[in-house]
This record gives C-alpha cells, structure tokens and sequence, in this order.
C-alpha cells in the first residue's frame, strides 16, 4: 500500500475522528496515515514480524499526529474475534490489498560485479499465509476477509481495495476484476472505481515508477522478442456496506 494512496483514501472517504481499518496490514502503512490524518484505526496482520513493525510504526505515528492505533496480530479470516466487539458496527472505512504472491517489494541494492543484493523481500513460508496460495484459494480467502469486513462496517460504510493486474507464467491476471467480484459475494455494492497512477512528471511526460523487479522482468521479455509493458497503474475499488 503506497502511502499517498491511503492517504487520500482516508482523507476522502472519512472524517476526522472516524475509525479506520486495514485487515491486511503488513507494516502499519494505511494505520499510520489515518493517524496522520485525526482518525482513529486498527489494523490486523498475519505474519508477527510485519506485526511487530507495524506496532513500532504506529507508536512513532501516535507522537506527530492526532489519532490513536492499534496493531492486531492474527488471522484477518477471524477478524471479528480479534477486532474489539465494541468496535463493531463503527468502522467507517477498510483500506486494504490483498497479497500477490509469495514476494514483497522489500530492499533492493545494486552491487556492481555482484548482481542485486535483496532483503524483507518474503513473507513467512507459514502455508497457511494467503500469499503461498493458489489463486483460486486467495480469492476464497479475500471474500472471506471482505465478509468480515462488512460485520465490522458501519451501516453505509465502505472498503477501498488497491488491486493491479499481474502477470502469472507470461499471462495478465485481472486480479481488479476479480476482487470487485470477492466484494459482492461478500454482500458488499460496487461504489467507485478509481485509478492511481504509480508514474512520475517530468517534462510533461509520464515517467512510469514500477517496481525494479518489474522492471527486470519486461526488460528480459523485450530481450527475448516479447513485447510486454510495464504496469504502471493501480485500480482503487471502492465498495460500500448497504445501509
């Protein structure tokens, strides 16, 4: 989750004072600018290392802004047994992004004569990390997330998931539509659906700000013949908590 993201998600779908929650909340990144931003928030994060940072984030968070909050260690599959019963019925917005593989972004450092050196680059291998799963049993996952999600929600209340197409064995997987999917069998209604654009300006040209593994991977594609572009977008999709 990119900062700016969930920042302006807060900041246009909340009010100061409201609670936010992120279910999936790796190292506190959407806690930490609700914080930024007046808000309460909780967010709940399966791996204890992630979890342990995102505590360590947020208590910095607490002493430059206005809002308080709260890391949970679990399984976001049971989020109503974590998340406090006096919370429930009051979360006014979910910010969240379902994982897309086994990887993350990590550290990234070029050694010169030494190829790329890379650290916090894994989640766990705990197989029972939605990460290390088949698409089809991610996608069951997320609903049932998203389902949890929706007993928490305020009435009319509403989930921003940030979701990008990705490639699996040379193909797109439109992993947009297939969340906004997971959100109605949840019982969620489709609200918005935005796009972020992960690029740069300069001199009035879009300069795309992907990822360096991405970026590896279309450059050796181009190589071999294949003329793959580079993703430079994200689909933020809304959904709301009928009334």
């Amino acid at each position: 989750m990119l900062p700016a993201i969930a920042a302006r998600a807060i900041a246009t779908y909340t009010q100061p004072g409201d609670l936010v929650l992120d279910p999936m909340c790796g190292i506190g990144t959407t806690v930490v600018e609700a914080i930024h931003l007046g808000r309460d928030a909780i967010g709940v994060e399966y791996e204890p290392g992630w979890a342990e940072l995102a505590t360590a984030n947020v208590k910095l968070a607490e002493n430059q802004g206005s809002g308080h909050g709260e890391v949970i260690c679990g399984d976001a599959r049971h989020l109503t047994s974590l998340v406090d019963p006096s919370a429930h019925g009051l979360v006014a917005l979910v910010v969240t992004s379902p994982p897309y593989g086994a990887s993350v972004h990590g550290q990234v450092r070029a050694r010169p004569g030494r190829g790329v050196a890379k650290a916090h680059d894994r989640y766990s291998t705990d197989p029972a990390n939605l990460a290390h799963r088949s698409l089809g049993d991610l996608l069951d996952g997320f609903a049932d997330i998203l389902r949890q999600c929706r007993a928490v929600l305020r009435p009319g209340g509403l989930v921003a998931v940030t979701a990008r197409p990705w490639r699996r064995r040379g193909e797109l997987v439109d992993l947009p539509s297939l969340v906004l999917g997971c959100g109605q069998a949840a019982g969620l209604a489709p609200y918005e659906r935005n796009v972020a654009l992960l690029a740069g300006l300069r001199d009035e040209r879009l300069v795309p700000r992907v990822s360096f593994f991405q970026l590896e991977r279309v450059r050796k594609a181009r190589a071999s013949g294949v003329p793959l572009q580079a993703i430079a977008h994200e689909d933020i999709l809304v959904l709301r908590r009928p009334s």
